[in-house]
Formats: structure tokens, sequence, C-alpha cells
């Protein structure tokens, strides 16, 4: 088992998928910091060296992730409720807020928010 940012990973795991698992990390990131330690898209965890792992933790520690990111996404929809703005009554109302028709797929509209809000 390797540890990255205090979460264990298994040692087959790819690393790039180890990364991903991160709240905040996507694909390009997790490709970008590959690429920027040397490592191989198909490297798994237990192949990578102690430095390696403890550069990638250092990395990762400068990034907003996981629990700030999300106090960020709340902070900002907060924000945008109190100020009155028109996404901040649609994130009120439950209704979605980028644009997405209501007319016919209500439900679904419904669902595609309370996602995004369960941040």
């Amino acid at each position: 088992m390797v540890f990255i940012l205090g979460v264990n990973f298994p040692e087959r795991n790819l690393v790039k998928k180890s990364l991903e698992s991160f709240f905040g990390i996507g694909n390009l990131t997790s490709t970008r910091l590959l690429a920027r330690f040397h490592i191989h898209p198909t490297c798994k965890v237990g192949d990578l060296a102690n430095k390696q792992v403890l550069d990638i933790t250092a990395a990762l520690s400068d990034m907003k992730i996981e629990n700030d990111l999300r106090r960020q996404y709340l902070d900002n929809i907060k924000r945008l409720k109190e100020t009155g703005t028109y996404r901040g009554r649609r994130h009120a109302l439950g209704l979605p807020v980028r644009g997405q028709r209501t007319r016919s797929q209500i439900k679904t509209a419904v669902k595609l928010n309370r996602m995004e809000r369960r941040l």
C-alpha cells in the first residue's frame, strides 16, 4: 500500500486513476502531473519510487482539492443566493441554473441541479 496525501492506494492501481480519484483532479490535471514528474501513464502505484511519491504529494498539497474546493463551490453558490442574482434564485428553487430546458423535462433538470448542489 502506498500513501498519497494520506490516502491508501493498492499497489496494482494505475497512478493516473489514483490521482483522478481526488475531488478536483481530472484527466488533464493528472496527465500534466505525470508529465511533470516523468511518470509513464501506464505506471502502477507500486512501481513508484519514494521520491516520486513525495513529489506528487507535495504538488497535490499546493493545489486546491477535496474539502477546500468543495467549500469554495458552496461559498460561491451561497454568495450568488445572497446577492439575489438570477443564478442564485435558480439554485434556491432547485431549478436548472445553466440554461437547460424546463418546459418538458423538469424532472431531469431538477435532478441535474440536485447533483450539482450535493457537492
